[in-house]
């Protein structure tokens, strides 16, 4: 897995933990989920692409 792909998971999680610890940073949440989605069609396209690639 690549490198960068597990800084941004992390970062998600924090900014999700921040986010849920306190109302006033809700936003934070929502960038957290934005950010993990990403991160999550960036891993799995790598995942398909590098199947059908070998």
């Amino acid at each position: 897995m690549n490198i960068a792909l597990i800084i941004i998971i992390v970062v998600a999680i924090i900014l999700a933990i921040v986010g849920g610890l306190n109302t006033a940073l809700n936003w934070l949440l929502w960038v957290a989920i934005v950010v993990a989605v990403i991160a999550l069609i960036a891993f799995l396209f790598r995942v398909i692409s590098g199947r059908n690639r070998v």
